[in-house]
């Protein structure tokens, strides 16, 4: 359930929910209770207890500052606790040109997908905001006139992202393929569909490269695939090595950040484990924010140094 109401208008009254208030928009979504498995993708990605270690020094260029946010994946509930959190913490740290970078995957696996791609559109017009397109994003694009991608789509929590446009459940779940893809098609918007083409492949601000999934090893940066962009794990994630810039990604999902030599995970699972963590970086400084689904299914918010 979305409610969008005006500053200063009280929201229609609801039992249950989150209200949070972010600059003239007030959104009122449903807890949901995190999962205790990972779904889809586990065999292929590193055990989540990873070892992390020291990431190398880098540096943001002087008035500039950056919040990057990991894989959202539908849930609307962390990300606005995320987006209040990195609201209130710019503006304690005093003016800057700040940026907030999604490091891709708003959508998918998690139930509120559409209403994720709407609040980061009109949050978009309220300040500056970046967005990486990741691996899911490439397939919902593709899924429109490619029926076998589109059966991937579904394998790998596309399903989640159609019911989350208004659309019959049931007639989706007993429609064949073809159906089934000519009611996404009819469903979501083509505003949705423009403002997600528009998603960036690559980001770099000062010492740090913002991409969804990774890079490859030893390829410049301008040189690089946007299929690997999206996709890659390996030999990215076992590279031991340095690359030009320090790369921020997400992705691959570890129980908390994944520090390395000369990148940063953050993707930590927010549909499945209800934690949703962003990367702060100023100057030399970096500083992790998180959103997460307690035992009694209430949402705080932590903040360390990175």
């Amino acid at each position: 359930m979305l409610i969008l109401c005006h500053a200063g208008q009280a929201p229609p009254p609801v039992t249950y929910g989150l209200l949070t208030a972010d600059r003239g928009l007030i959104f009122c979504v449903a807890p949901i209770r995190p999962m205790t498995i990972l779904n889809l993708f586990r065999k292929s990605r590193p055990s989540s207890d990873v070892c992390s270690s020291p990431t190398r020094p880098g540096s943001i260029p002087t008035g500039e500052r950056v919040y990057a946010i990991g894989d959202v994946h539908g849930r609307l509930d962390l990300l606005l606790e995320l987006s209040k959190a990195i609201q209130d913490d710019d503006s304690a740290r005093g003016p800057a040109a700040t940026t907030v970078i999604f490091l891709g995957d708003l959508i998918d696996r998690g139930p509120h997908s559409a209403h994720v791609i709407e609040f980061v559109r009109e949050w978009s017009k309220m300040r500056a905001v970046r967005t990486l397109m990741g691996n899911h994003e490439d397939m919902l694009l593709a899924s429109f006139d490619n029926l076998e991608v589109f059966a991937n789509f579904l394998r790998y929590g596309g399903r989640e992202t159609i019911l989350s446009y208004p659309i019959d459940a049931e007639a989706f779940a007993a429609a064949d393929l073809i159906e089934a893809q000519a009611m996404m098609d009819a469903a979501i918007p083509q505003a949705d569909r423009d403002f997600i083409a528009g998603f960036e492949s690559r980001i770099v601000v000062g010492d740090y490269a913002f991409v969804h999934a990774g890079v490859r090893p030893d390829c410049p940066l301008p040189m690089q695939l946007s299929q690997d962009l999206r996709w890659i794990r390996e030999p990215f994630l076992s590279y031991s090595g340095t690359f030009d810039y320090i790369v921020v990604h997400g992705h691959t999902i570890t129980k908390q950040p994944d520090h390395r030599l000369s990148r940063i995970g953050i993707d930590t699972g927010a549909f499945a484990t209800g934690r949703l963590t962003a990367l702060g970086l100023e100057g030399t400084d970096r500083w992790i924010i998180q959103a997460n689904v307690d035992e009694d299914d209430t949402i705080s918010v932590s903040q360390r140094a990175a």
